[in-house]
């Protein structure tokens, strides 16, 4: 459990307010979700919900009025006390929680949403709601509008727009605070430990569940809720498949293992690490000469993180390395800037360089402004993780050399989080080494 500060949470919703204008915005907690028959999946919150509340309960409803007058601005539907419900299903802070805790001004139990979100919504010129994700809440608030609308002709009165609060808000979570940052060098921290701790204790003849298991017994030893997302242990040819997460195969003598895992701790932060090394503790040379490029190409990308840039300059720096490399390695033929303006990599590699990272593992923000590409700026995180993957899967372009049988089944990833600072960048993660010598055991 972390130290829960209710003024963090109350800052950034007055920070909402401010550029809501005069729209109302509904905001929906997460909802229970069935894995089978009638268990359910462990909790998560939803992002949004929980970077203005930090209330960390199901089914609840925030409602944020900058319409309203001061002390009924922050507005909070939870479920209530119940100790016959929170015997099967745990602790419930209430309605009086909310208020004492939470820091809303006022607080009423979910089952009176239906009845009262219309009059917290009057007087509002827009009502800023997140259609198509809450299918629960959804035909509330449009209920709510329908009967403002049906009355404007009596008194001249009702929201006139249905707007998305996700623009403002994503704005918000796209630059981290102090804090947050904070929190994310704790979760690579976390992170970071768990690969070290891999690397050493990998073997030919081992299982990938293993390593799988060391991984995330560390994160909860740790004190973190376990993995950000499902692990990917993917070793030999596993590793050329982006999203492998079987972990189930024997680890073979001269193969690699990849290693794409990060554990979330308790405020949802995330860790997102990816390192690739020899199962045996010696690369052969044809896996050391590709694992010196992707090593080159994310250096050399890391090295443009900073304010001002774009995630789009990261990606082509990245990009050109490995292409340029490729070219000296005989994988591709050709000049690099017509490879790259024809995509005749892409069978080599096929996905972006990075993604933001925060509350959510991709998490949100935009990526260009119209035409333009977004500007980096101080508190933005941001992953950067080149990678090759040499396989028969996909199609070689014409033009370009088949790939000899000695290369096949490397799949290469290593990745950083990155954050941007005044003067540069921060690498998150640093304490994951990734150093050519580092990744061999003598």
């Amino acid at each position: 459990m972390h130290d829960f500060d209710s003024s963090i949470h109350a800052s950034r919703r007055q920070r909402f307010l401010d550029q809501l204008g005069a729209a109302a915005a509904v905001i929906p907690a997460a909802p229970l979700a069935t894995h089978h028959a009638d268990c359910e999946w462990p909790f998560r919150q939803d992002s949004d919900f929980f970077y203005l509340t930090g209330f960390d309960e199901p089914d609840a409803v925030a409602l944020l009025l900058p319409h309203r007058p001061e002390g009924e601005r922050f507005v909070l539907f939870v479920q209530p006390k119940d100790p016959a419900a929170e015997v099967w299903t745990g602790f419930r802070w209430g309605t009086e929680g909310a208020v004492e805790r939470y820091g809303a001004d006022i607080a009423l139990p979910l089952d009176q949403l239906s009845a009262r979100l219309p009059e917290f919504l009057d007087g509002a010129e827009a009502i800023a709601f997140r259609v198509g994700r809450h299918p629960a809440v959804e035909p509330l608030v449009l209920s709510a509008w329908g009967r403002q609308l049906d009355s404007y002709a009596r008194c001249g009165a009702a929201a006139l727009g249905l707007v998305a609060p996700t623009p403002i808000l994503h704005r918000l979570r796209l630059r981290k605070e102090p804090h947050e940052l904070d929190r994310m060098r704790l979760a690579c921290r976390i992170s970071a430990e768990a690969h070290e701790l891999a690397r050493g204790m990998t073997r030919p003849g081992m299982n990938e569940s293993e390593v799988q298991a060391a991984i995330e017994a560390h994160f909860r030893a740790a004190g973190a809720r376990g993995p950000a997302y499902g692990s990917i242990v993917a070793g030999g040819d596993n590793a050329c498949v982006l999203h492998y997460t079987a972990n189930t195969a024997g680890l073979q003598d001269g193969d690699l293992l990849l290693i794409d895992a990060g554990c979330s701790i308790a405020d949802y932060y995330n860790g997102d690490i990816t390192r690739t090394f020899p199962i045996n503790g010696r690369f052969s040379a044809e896996q050391r000469d590709l694992y010196s490029l992707v090593l080159a190409a994310q250096e050399a990308a890391i090295a443009v993180v900073g304010p001002g840039g774009t995630a789009e300059q990261v990606h082509a720096t990245a990009l050109r390395v490995l292409v340029e490399g490729l070219v000296d390695l005989g994988l591709l033929v050709g000049e690099p800037d017509g490879i790259i303006e024809q995509g005749d990599y892409r069978h080599l590699y096929m996905h972006r360089t990075g993604h933001w990272l925060g509350l959510d593992v991709h998490d949100v923000g935009a990526y260009r402004l119209g035409e333009q590409p977004a500007s980096l700026e101080p508190g933005m995180v941001l992953t950067v993780e080149p990678g090759l993957y040499i396989s028969d899967r996909l199609a070689v372009p014409e033009g370009q050399p088949q790939i000899d049988d000695r290369w096949k089944g490397i799949g290469i990833r290593i990745e950083d989080d990155v954050a941007v600072t005044n003067g540069g960048h921060e690498v998150l993660t640093a304490a994951a080494q990734k150093s050519l010598a580092a990744m061999e055991r003598s």
